[in-house]
C-alpha cells in the first residue's frame, strides 16, 4: 500500500451532498480528498435528468457562497411561485404565493445532474484532490485521525472521515454505525409529463388515500409545444401498483393520472421513460462515532412527500460549515470529540423529527379511515386561512 501526505479531511461520496461538502471544506481552507465510485455524468440539456428537487432558498445562498449558483442557473432552471396542495377527501386547500410572501419565488426545480456538475467543475480549482474512480475498503481510526485504504491500494491520513455515500453508505458501515429502518411498502413513480392546462409556475400535489401524487413544474427550454405545461411527476403508490404503473400502457398511465389530480390539470402526455423507486425511513444511529461523521443520505433517508430529502442534507453541509468556522475561530480541533459530538446531537435531532414528521403526514393522509379523512383536508384550508401559520410552514420548509 502506498500513502498520500495528511489531509483534513477525507469525504466519502460525490453526490450533491458529498461534492457541496468537499468543495466548502476546501473554501475554509482545509487539505480535503473526495472518494467516489463513479464520474458523474455532465450535465445535458438534451437528456432530462429524472431526478429533480424543489431547491430551497438556504441552499441557494449555500451554493452562490461555494460559487456553484451561477452554473447552476446556466443550465434549465425553473422557479417556482406557487404551491397547491389539497385532499382527495375534501376541504380547501393549502396554498403558498410568492407575491403573499413578499419573494421572488418560492424555490426552484433542479436536475441532479445539473447540480453535480456545477459542484464537481469548481472542485480541482478549489485544491480538492479527486479520487474517482475509486472506491473505500477499509477504515482505521485512531485518537488523532482516520487512515482510508482505497480499493487502489491507496491509505489516505486525515484527521476527519465524512460519509456522505449515500443511504447504502460503505463508510458508516465500517465506522460500525447502525441505522433504524421502516418501509413504507410504497414506491416513488417519477416520470416528465405534459399538462393540458399550465401548471402556472405552480408545485401541485394531492394526497389520495394511497399517497399522494406531485407535479413540479419544469423548464421547457423553450419548446413552443410544451410551453408552460412541461412538469415533473412523483406519484407515492404501493408497491404493486407502482411497478403495474410503471409498466402499463401509456394511455392507461395518461388516464390514471388524471384521474389522480382530479381533473385539475386536465390530460397528462408522457413525456419520458417512468422509473419507481422504493419508499423507506431510515435514521442513522448517530451521526458520529470516533472522528467519522455522517452527512445527508448516509445520515437520513426521508419521505419524499416535501421535497425535503436534498435540502436536509444540505443543511447538514450548512451546519457542518458552521462548525468548522467556530472551531478555527477559537483555534480548536475541527475534528474535537466534543464539538463533533454537539453538532451530531443538533443534527440528528432536528433530522429525525423531519423524518417523522414526514412520516405522521403520510400516514394521516394515505388512508381510507373515516375520522382522519373527514378531517385532515379542512387541516389544510385551516392552515391556508391563517397566514401567519402559511407563512411559519413555508420558512420551515425554504429553511429562511
Amino acid at each position: 500500500m502506498s500513502r498520500r501526505g495528511a489531509l483534513d479531511v477525507v469525504v466519502a461520496g460525490g453526490g450533491v451532498v458529498g461534492a457541496a461538502t468537499a468543495l466548502m471544506l476546501a473554501r475554509e481552507g482545509l487539505q480535503v480528498a473526495l472518494v467516489e465510485p463513479r464520474q458523474p455524468p455532465a450535465w445535458q440539456r438534451d437528456i432530462r435528468d429524472l431526478r429533480v428537487y424543489a431547491f430551497a432558498p438556504d441552499n441557494a445562498a449555500l451554493f452562490a457562497e461555494l460559487g456553484a449558483w451561477a452554473g447552476v442557473l446556466a443550465t434549465r432552471v425553473q422557479p417556482y411561485r406557487r404551491m397547491h396542495v389539497w385532499d382527495a377527501g375534501g376541504g380547501d386547500a393549502l396554498a403558498f404565493d410568492a407575491d403573499t410572501l413578499g419573494q421572488p419565488q418560492l424555490g426552484w426545480i433542479i436536475e441532479n445532474d445539473a447540480l453535480v456538475d456545477a459542484l464537481w467543475r469548481l472542485l480541482p480549482a478549489a485544491g480538492v484532490r479527486l479520487h474517482c474512480p475509486a472506491r473505500i475498503e477499509t477504515l482505521q481510526q485512531e485518537e488523532t485521525g482516520v487512515r482510508v485504504g482505497l480499493d487502489d491500494g491507496l491509505v489516505l491520513e486525515a484527521k476527519l472521515a465524512i460519509a456522505a455515500d449515500g443511504g447504502q453508505s460503505a463508510l458508516r458501515t465500517l465506522a460500525g454505525i447502525g441505522t433504524t429502518r421502516h418501509d413504507y411498502q410504497q414506491q416513488g413513480v417519477v416520470a416528465f409529463v405534459a399538462s393540458e392546462r399550465p401548471h402556472r409556475d405552480t408545485c401541485w400535489q394531492r394526497f389520495l388515500t394511497t399517497g399522494p401524487v406531485a407535479l413540479l413544474p419544469f423548464n421547457d427550454d423553450g419548446d413552443e409545444e410544451l410551453h408552460g405545461r412541461l412538469g415533473s411527476i412523483v406519484w407515492t403508490l404501493p408497491d404493486a401498483e407502482a411497478q403495474h404503473l410503471r409498466d402499463a400502457e401509456p394511455a392507461q398511465f395518461e388516464a390514471a393520472l388524471a384521474a389522480a389530480f382530479g381533473g385539475e390539470l386536465g390530460g397528462f402526455r408522457l413525456q419520458s421513460a417512468r422509473a419507481a423507486f422504493p419508499l423507506r425511513r431510515q435514521l442513522a444511529e448517530t451521526h458520529v462515532a470516533g472522528r467519522v461523521l455522517l452527512l445527508g443520505d448516509a445520515a437520513h433517508v426521508v419521505h419524499p412527500l416535501a421535497g425535503q430529502g436534498v435540502n436536509l442534507g444540505l443543511r447538514d453541509v450548512a451546519a457542518l460549515r458552521d462548525h468548522v468556522r467556530a472551531a478555527k475561530a477559537r483555534g480548536g480541533d475541527i475534528a474535537s470529540p466534543s464539538r463533533l459530538a454537539r453538532w451530531a446531537r443538533e443534527r440528528r435531532s432536528e433530522n429525525a423529527v423531519n423524518a417523522h414528521a414526514f412520516e405522521t403526514i403520510n400516514r394521516v393522509y394515505s388512508n381510507d379511515a373515516l375520522l382522519p379523512t373527514l378531517l385532515r383536508g379542512h387541516a389544510l384550508g385551516l392552515a391556508g386561512k391563517l397566514p401567519p401559520l402559511a407563512r411559519a410552514l413555508w420558512r420551515h420548509a425554504a429553511g429562511v
